[in-house]
């Protein structure tokens, strides 16, 4: 099977074959070889480097992950650092920075120009997951009263130090944003033409203060490639692009899976975790868990004489149980979900709980009917009558738990993913132990221990 451009380059490098890697790596794309060094040892890319144009070394760095961009900084002479460090782009260079023990942010720090270093000491002091840490600071500027070929031109002069070019932004005399212009209407438009007569309609920004969820749901609304950040008085200090925001909604995917399935966010990837970071970030919930299922034990054991009059009871426990913590499991994805993508607001709370409650009283009263054949095979009709009950009650309950979480969490400004499903599971097993034991006691008027 023919090898890809990736595989072959890493083939080239593997079997140090310099001078032909570096003439192969220059004519492929940079995220084709920085996915080719992805799998090697920081010392290899660092004695690989050189071999491609120099103009292509921060480019390809800032497509390695971002554990392996430190390493190899470690790895690369002050000279060969510092060409890296600065024509990294603002908010690729901010973006490993803030990932980085303060000694290791101190010592690539070093290697900024003085205006480097100020815009990203800058950048670093906007507030954690904030869009003033996602934004670049190149983007182009251009006055109201200007003409679009004086605009043209000003583009020119300057498109090379900037990361996109597609919009430009106009601004007043004191730097606030006034409106956009694009690209398109800038060089299809008459030339003699003044920028405001292209202005239409109030721009769309955001503050740099501001959580980037926010920039990402600006960029999915209004359907833009790029979104100013301004100040608090309206002036611009960056944009975000598209590209980054694409980082950010895998992160927050990511990370909602993660919590979701009861783990804290891991900050890296799984081939990059190690065992001991996993651990930490697993054991929290399990050691959580496991104090709360106490609780499900205890209700089995104030339920002693029921269960030893009816044994029957025992060998459909787990499957009562089990129905109550799947269908939690299963409204409180739908509602994380949908909180996340802003598809349901807080306010909607009451009118999904009533949907919820017709929807789980429907799979309750299905479910019932099906599991109360396992009641009457195991125990007799009144057997039957308490599974059939206690499916129904437990399914609804546990459904309705799911559902609410996320927006109780939501209300106390957490983040509503922590409804994890080993959380939802575990709150529906207990309560499902309690509801099904206490119709089995009434139903079949059996005295508790």
């Amino acid at each position: 099977m023919e090898q890809t451009d990736s595989a072959l380059l890493r083939d080239l490098i593997q079997h140090e074959a310099w001078g032909e890697a570096g003439r192969h790596g220059e004519t492929m794309h940079v995220q084709d070889v920085a996915a080719a060094l992805d799998d090697l040892e920081p010392e290899t890319i660092a004695r690989f480097l050189p071999e491609l144009p120099r103009e292509r070394w921060a480019k390809t760095v800032s497509y390695l992950n971002l554990n392996l961009q430190n390493l190899l900084l470690q790895q690369v002479d002050d000279e060969t650092g510092r060409l890296i460090m600065s024509e990294f782009s603002p908010d690729d260079r901010t973006t490993l920075l803030e990932t980085l023990p303060a000694d290791q942010v101190e010592q690539l720090l070093k290697l900024l120009s003085p205006g480097e270093l100020k815009h990203a000491l800058q950048q670093l002091g906007y507030p954690e997951e904030s869009a003033g840490r996602l934004m670049t600071t190149n983007f182009i500027t251009v006055r109201e009263y200007w003409s679009l070929s004086t605009a043209l031109e000003h583009l020119r002069r300057y498109r090379e130090d900037q990361e996109t070019i597609n919009t430009l932004y106009i601004t007043d005399y004191r730097g606030r944003l006034q409106g956009t212009i694009s690209l398109k209407r800038l060089v299809l438009e008459d030339p003699s033409r003044k920028v405001e007569e292209l202005v239409t309609g109030e721009p769309v920004s955001i503050f740099a203060s501001e959580d980037r969820t926010e920039a990402v749901r600006l960029i999915q609304h209004y359907d833009i490639t790029a979104l100013p950040v301004v100040d608090a008085n309206g002036a611009m200090l960056g944009v975000v692009t598209v590209d980054d925001i694409m980082d950010v909604a895998e992160e927050e995917n990511t990370e909602d899976f993660h919590k979701i399935g009861g783990v804290s966010a891991v900050g890296l990837s799984l081939r990059d975790a190690s065992p001991a970071l996993l651990y930490r970030k697993r054991i929290g919930w399990l050691v959580l868990l496991v104090f709360m299922n106490v609780f499900g034990g205890a209700g089995i054991a104030y339920f002693e004489a029921t269960i030893e009059a009816v044994i029957a009871l025992v060998f459909l426990l787990p499957l009562i149980v089990a129905s109550g913590g799947n269908a939690g499991a299963q409204a409180a994805t739908l509602m994380v979900r949908a909180l996340a993508t802003g598809d349901v607001q807080a306010r909607d709370w009451l009118k999904l709980w009533g949907k919820e409650l017709g929807v789980s009283l429907a799979l309750g009263l299905t479910m019932g009917a099906a599991v109360s054949i396992l009641g009457v095979w195991r125990g007799g009709p009144d057997v039957a009558i308490v599974v059939s009950l206690s499916t129904v009650l437990v399914v609804v309950v546990g459904s309705m738990v799911g559902m609410l979480l996320p927006f109780l969490l939501n209300r106390f400004n957490m983040d509503p993913a922590t409804a994890s499903a080993p959380l939802i599971t575990t709150i529906a097993d207990v309560c499902g132990i309690l509801i099904y034991l206490s119709i089995a006691t009434a139903v079949l008027q059996i005295g508790t221990a």
